[in-house]
């Protein structure tokens, strides 16, 4: 453990002498690479200089027990290093959980999207009872949540929508949503109270920004159109509503939520830009070969991850087996439960791997 945690102080070190180099300070994307994983290593590093700076007032105590005859001086010394000893337990606890390797992603912001999917009028609907459910989730987290772009269902709900959350660690806690989502119920518009299953996908993309993704300007196809739907005076007679193409992956984006054409092309640069850095990190992880199977899923859209189930009132994530209240987590505050235990079922099954 010693020589694990000297070796990650000494690389800790080298990482603030790169830091204070011109040469690095220079090159943007480098230096806020090395700035974020120096930000990471900070709560590491500060735990483990502590639980080294333990070892040592305790070995220290001890050999000044062994040199002195002195009853209190000893008895003074003793009690050192049992407090020194009882810091050490929670220390390398918190240590081996820090030491397990973060996803980069965690503090960026999210893009979600949410799609219709099997069941018609009645999928729509859930779709957007599930837009509900993460608007009063964001609420009681304290953050922020913008619509990007929406297609309404004749019926009530979304065909699709797509949003954006601004907040505090916002992608650590939302990717465990992306899949798709089952919700078994009778429908408003079913007269004989036959129960019915739909289904809407989830997906939930970590923002990117310029430094993550470089677009040439070349590679877009970008129409507008006159924006449909509420919205004022202009909708229908200006040409605020756009839609961008990018060419070599045939990614299509649009937003005609905003009020001016240059605004809604800034929301389709940043969805585009949070599509292609998912694409890019599954081409990674692909890469990577034999990684491992996480219990809690790879958060794939194909994924079956959460079933609502009204007549039962229960709600259960088939990642891991937990159930909730349909009325608690579709109607109520108790997606943050969902959420906790697959998180703790994450982060154990990581431990697991790192102690092998």
């Amino acid at each position: 453990m010693r020589d694990k945690l000297e070796k990650l102080i000494i690389a800790y070190e080298e990482l603030e002498r790169k830091l204070s180099d011109p040469s690095v300070a220079s090159d943007i994307k480098e230096f806020t690479r090395l700035n974020k994983e120096y930000a990471h290593q900070t709560p590491l590093v500060t735990a483990a200089r502590e639980y080294l700076s333990a070892l040592d007032d305790i070995e220290a105590a001890k050999e000044m027990q062994r040199d002195t005859s002195d009853p209190d001086e000893k008895a003074m010394l003793q009690e050192d290093i049992a407090a020194n000893e009882a810091k050490l337990p929670q220390l390398e606890e918190d240590i081996k959980f820090m030491l397990i390797p973060g996803d980069p992603n965690d503090e960026k912001n999210t893009i979600v999207e949410i799609r219709s999917a099997a069941g018609g009028d009645e999928a729509a609907i859930f779709a957007g009872d599930l837009f509900k459910m993460y608007q009063r989730f964001c609420d009681h987290q304290g953050w922020k949540l913008e619509v990007l772009d929406s297609s309404p269902s004749d019926a009530g709900g979304f065909k699709s929508i797509e949003f954006k959350v601004n907040g505090d660690k916002v992608y650590s806690v939302m990717k465990y949503e992306s899949g798709v989502h089952r919700v078994q119920r009778v429908p408003k518009t079913e007269s004989q109270g036959r129960i019915q299953t739909s289904t809407a996908t989830v997906a939930v993309l970590p923002e990117a920004d310029e430094i993550d993704v470089q677009i040439n300007q070349s590679d877009l196809r970008i129409d507008t159109y006159c924006a449909s739907g509420p919205g004022g005076q202009c909708v229908n007679t200006t040409y605020s509503a756009v839609r961008i193409t990018h060419l070599p992956t045939n990614t299509v984006v649009q937003s005609q939520e905003q009020r001016s054409q240059i605004q809604n092309r800034e929301v389709c640069m940043q969805m585009l830009r949070a599509r292609l850095y998912e694409m890019e990190l599954e081409k990674q992880q692909a890469e990577l070969g034999a990684e491992r199977q996480s219990q809690i899923g790879h958060g794939n859209r194909s994924e079956k991850i959460r079933t609502y189930n009204q007549p039962q009132d229960r709600v259960t994530d088939h990642r891991i087996g937990f159930n909730s209240t349909y009325n608690g987590v579709l109607l109520g505050d108790q997606l943050s439960a969902v959420i906790e235990a697959l998180a703790a079922a994450d982060r154990a099954e990581k431990l697991a791997e790192a102690v092998d």
